[in-house]
């Protein structure tokens, strides 16, 4: 059919529905009555409008999520298109006007189709046209965006691109189709329904979607509080907002706006004053730019950011697969409330990076996290370098500190202990037991000089022991501990090696194994823990600062496990709470089991313990334990009071063989070794004393009598024991108080793991 040929039928189409409108013949329907007395193209039209689909919903719509820091400030505002959908009731009645003015002057009289603009649309032959002679009403307006929208939504951008042709039949079609579907959304919905969905559709320029997204960026302020002037640049951004946004055109933007202003004041809708005072304010008085990021690149908190939305991708509630939660996280309008403490991570990252500062010379890096007992929820978490993909010192995107991100863990020393100790305890051991240290049998070292303890299959024949082929296990200490009867306590505050071989022979490595796997123990992302001698009693196996920290809390809680997580409570847009996928805290150990195992830890801030000058002010009760791996390539210090669970880390993430031994980190030079208590604990002291300061002190439950030997000496130090003596797998009894002599203070600077 000729193009003359078919813009005048549409013509005629047109102008019947004008008719038909004006006669209110377009019934509930949407179906043009055929009469007798039309043409056969007006009849063919009528029959073409007729088969157009009629049926028109609106549609939610893809807006920002946010996730939020425990205090509600925003960590992050994941988004597909930043918008922020908000209810009429809190845009400005004054931006309501402004957007009417210049739109739809006529707004609140039509059904969806202005007959006026319409009429003028037919005579000029520009029915197919976005508007350029009136014919689009406000309403219309909001069907092809939202239909665009919809298109792009999909993933069909082709169908999107249709809904802006403006020529040819496709035109005419599209815009009879728009036309339809505004007089039957008139019909299904108010006119304050439509100018909310509109005002919360439309693009308003840089990247901003929706009223209130667009009054937050370009002014800082809410939708509810926009004033004329603001009211009026930001109605005018909309018919072009490519070439009017105010940030990237300024000019365009206040000559837009003053043709708004003079629609409004026309139109009744401010005083003359009013016109003249927002005609006079200059742009750079009016802008206060806030830029909103999608990325957790350039949020405050980035690590915890990365964390938090690779947590959301296992949440089976935002979606059945990872592309759908994807989606959901950044169209849905979601609320994330996170357990995330701003001040904690402020004094936590300050604590750390002062002791060891970004992009050091000494190439060591250092991270912290903190976790709430009882709930698994994680609090703060730092470390010692800066979010960047560009290459340079300091600049990392993985985080250290949870097991997300190529995060594989590193070596947790003599942190381990903490789990022989509850085995232990749960397998008859009681708090007064003592272990008798063995005899050094052997040497090792380049030069054979280190004396050692040489364990062999005999000594561990459970299946996680020593195999009848395996070479004998060298166990040695940091310094020269000789043979002697040395307390449970004492063994784990002065982090004797050869003290907790002895145990492990005794209580088996397969039971201590089992232990670290019920207080949720794993290598890196989830690899369960090497079930060897080395690995389970002395730490040689790589562990994250996250899953340490939480098998700390699990004794902190009274025994009670709890599946660590960052986030408390996801809300729809509607603000309903979805359910999250989080396992229910299990108790995994008694109380009385906990209780002892903490007054055991307690004996880290002992004199001659391996963190003797780190424990907390005013004599707040706390527990813990330093690690420190072979030739001190990592550190660490996991400490606890029945509120907080701390765990620092220094030492170097990517390799095992960078020894921290003479370095000068920062302004510091530390001769010799350093070990857990050089820095690790120093940092949580830091840590946690600031953020506890002036909190009610809080005192450890106390462990029942029956897991004492002998009660009535349980708080003598220098009662050795009334009952059994550890010696590997054998047990006798001695009591009586210990020598004055007995080597025990030739510890006070050891912790070493003994990774051998």
């Amino acid at each position: 059919m000729p193009r003359n040929r078919l813009m005048n039928v549409f013509t005629l189409l047109a102008a019947f529905v004008l008719v038909s409108l004006a006669m209110g013949m377009v019934v509930a329907g949407l179906a043009l009555p055929a009469l007798g007395a039309a043409g056969k193209a007006t009849t063919s039209s009528i029959k073409m409008f007729n088969d157009l689909p009629g049926d028109f919903q609106m549609n939610p719509l893809a807006q920002q999520s946010r996730i939020l820091a425990a205090d509600n400030t925003v960590i992050a505002t994941p988004y597909n298109e930043n918008r922020i959908v908000v209810p009429l009731s809190r845009i400005a009645p004054i931006m309501q006007k402004a957007q009417i003015a210049i739109e739809d002057e006529r707004f609140y009289q039509h059904g969806g189709v202005d007959p006026r603009g319409l009429l003028r649309a037919v005579a000029s032959n520009q029915l197919s046209s976005s508007g350029v002679q009136g014919a689009s009403t406000l309403t219309q307006q909001y069907v092809k965006v939202a239909l665009q929208d919809e298109a792009l939504s999909s993933g069909d951008p082709s169908a999107a691109q249709q809904q802006v042709t403006q020529t040819g039949m496709a035109g005419y079609v599209r815009k009879l189709q728009q036309l339809k579907y505004a007089i039957s959304l008139e019909q299904k919905y108010t006119k304050d329904q439509i100018l909310d969905g509109y005002l919360n559709l439309v693009y308003y320029g840089d990247q901003v979607y929706g009223i209130e997204a667009a009054a937050q960026h370009y002014f800082s302020v809410p939708a509810s509080q926009l004033t004329v002037a603001e009211s009026a640049l930001l109605a005018g951004v909309v018919n072009q907002p490519g070439t009017t946004d105010p940030v990237n055109n300024p000019k365009a933007a206040i000559a837009r706006r003053n043709v708004v202003l003079q629609k409004m004041l026309d139109q009744g809708y401010i005083t003359q004053k009013q016109f003249s005072d927002a005609v006079n304010t200059p742009i750079e008085k009016m802008l206060k730019v806030k830029d909103i990021s999608s990325s957790c690149a350039t949020s405050k908190y980035p690590y915890f950011c990365d964390y938090v939305t690779q947590w959301l991708r296992q949440q089976p509630a935002l979606g059945a697969t990872v592309k759908q939660r994807e989606g959901a996280l950044k169209s849905g309008g979601l609320t994330i409330k996170t357990s995330f403490n701003p001040k904690y991570a402020a004094v936590l990252d300050a604590s750390i990076k002062a002791k060891v500062p970004v992009g050091n010379s000494a190439k060591v890096d250092a991270a912290g996290i903190i976790i709430q007992p009882g709930t698994g929820l994680i609090l703060a978490s730092g470390q010692n370098t800066k979010y960047s993909l560009k290459p340079g010192a300091g600049n990392t995107t993985v985080n250290y500190t949870t097991p997300s991100g190529g995060n594989g863990g590193v070596q947790i020393g003599s942190t381990a202990k903490a789990f022989a100790v509850i085995t232990a305890l749960e397998n008859g051991y009681k708090i007064d037991s003592s272990i008798n240290l063995p005899t050094y049998n052997g040497k090792a070292g380049n030069k054979g000089t280190i004396p050692v303890r040489v364990f062999t299959h005999s000594q561990f024949s459970d299946a996680c022991g020593l195999g009848r082929g395996d070479p004998p296990w060298l166990v040695g200490n940091d310094v020269y501990v000789p043979p002697h009867l040395m307390s449970l306590s004492q063994a784990l505050g002065e982090s004797v090696n050869t003290a907790f071989a002895t145990l492990g022979s005794g209580v088996g490595v397969c039971k201590i194994a089992d232990t670290m796997t019920k207080v949720g123990l794993v290598q890196g992302a989830g690899k369960p823990l090497e079930r060897v001698p080395s690995g389970i009693i002395l730490g040689s196996n790589d562990v994250t600062p996250l899953t340490l920290a939480n098998a700390y809390a699990t004794v902190a809680s009274g025994g009670k496990y709890c599946e660590p997580r960052p986030v408390s409570q996801i809300l729809d847009s509607n603000n309903k709470a979805m359910p999250l996928k989080v396992s229910p805290c299990k108790q995994v150990m008694s109380k009385d089991v906990a209780a002892a195992t903490t007054k055991v830890l307690q004996a880290v801030f002992d004199k001659n313990g391996t963190a003797e000058n780190a424990g907390l002010a005013g004599g707040r009760p706390a527990a813990g334990k330093t690690g420190t791996t072979d030739n001190a390539v990592q550190t660490w210090f996991v400490g606890y009071t029945p509120s907080l669970v701390t765990a620092i880390w220094v030492g170097s993430i990517s390799t095992n063989t960078h020894y921290l031994t003479d370095l000068r980190i920062g302004d510091t030079f530390y001769k010799g070794t350093i070990f857990g208590g050089t820095l690790a604990a120093p940092i949580w002291k830091t840590t946690m004393d600031t953020i506890l300061k002036g909190q009610p002190i809080q005192q450890f439950p106390q462990p029942s009598d029956s897991m004492y030997d002998d009660p009535s000496h349980k708080n003598d130090p220098n009662w050795v024991n009334t009952g059994s003596i550890i010696e590997g797998k054998n047990m006798r009894s001695y009591s009586g108080y210990r020598s004055t002599n007995d080597g025990n203070s030739s510890s006070t600077n050891g912790d070493g793991s003994g990774n051998d």
